[in-house]
């Protein structure tokens, strides 16, 4: 990747919390533009370092920084205009509507001197469009299905206009048609991401993955350096071995149970 400075970066970040510690000492760079997946067992600290990493909560030990400057040193507002996160479990009021939910995510742009405008409207448009979400925008929050939310928390994200995405498993409760849809989309958006992921194989599609094991990294590379069947036997329990399909010639991994 290019010298130049990090888009985002931490520093031995570290989070206790009571006597367990759920992330120890992680060291991490991700350049503009990037895609950088986050993978590992349950429990191994996926959403711990996103939260960290969006000022969610505050380390225990360590720093975070956007353009080099500490989160610690900006005020909420401002980290808000740069990075949205979408957290696995979030939710809404159950009384807000689709297009006001989303229009949430124009909130640190707004102000006194600084009202909605067309353009607002016009974000928040293109926002539920991009999620295949346009047709929902006069439904209530609470006539949702699950899958029908997540594609709605994107959207919200989205209508930020950040430099920086941070998802923390955002196919859970997707039918497979907009799981690929979501993961296409957010590999085309100009931004740098950060994405925790469950599935491996849609893993493979991110520029570099970051493996976790019990709160530390022990593995970052490119998915086919990191992803070996020696280190899938060790933090994941299985075996496996990469198949190549004939459609396209990309990579599978083929895993099975010891």
């Amino acid at each position: 990747m290019s010298d130049a400075l990090p888009v985002l970066s931490c520093s031995n970040l570290s989070y206790c919390l009571g006597d367990a510690q759920l992330l120890q000492g992680i060291d991490l760079s991700v350049q503009h533009g990037e895609t950088l997946g986050i993978v590992g067992p349950n429990g191994s600290g996926k959403s711990t370092l996103l939260k960290l990493l969006a000022n969610v909560r505050v380390p225990s030990m360590g720093e975070a920084f956007i353009h080099g400057q500490s989160l610690r040193k900006m005020n909420q507002r401002t980290i808000a205009q740069k990075l949205a996160v979408v957290e696995q479990h979030a939710d809404t009021h159950d009384a807000i509507g689709v297009f006001d939910a989303v229009a949430l995510g124009r909130t640190p742009w707004l102000s006194a001197l600084s009202p909605w405008t067309a353009h607002d409207t016009t974000i928040v448009e293109q926002a539920l469009s991009d999620v295949d979400a346009a047709h929902l925008r006069s439904r209530t929050w609470r006539s949702l299905s699950g899958g029908e939310r997540q594609r709605v928390h994107i959207a919200r994200a989205l209508a930020q206009r950040p430099q920086i995405l941070l998802l923390d498993e955002p196919t859970n409760h997707l039918d497979i048609q907009h799981q690929l849809a979501i993961l296409k989309m957010v590999s085309a958006l100009p931004v740098t991401t950060l994405i925790a992921l469950h599935d491996l194989n849609q893993a493979l599609n991110c520029d570099r993955l970051a493996i976790l094991e019990r709160g530390r990294l022990v593995a970052l590379g490119r998915p086919s350096e990191v992803l070996t069947p020696q280190r899938l036997h060790a933090t994941f329990g299985v075996q496996a071995h990469y198949l190549i399909d004939p459609f396209d010639g990309a990579q599978i991994l083929r895993m099975r149970p010891f």
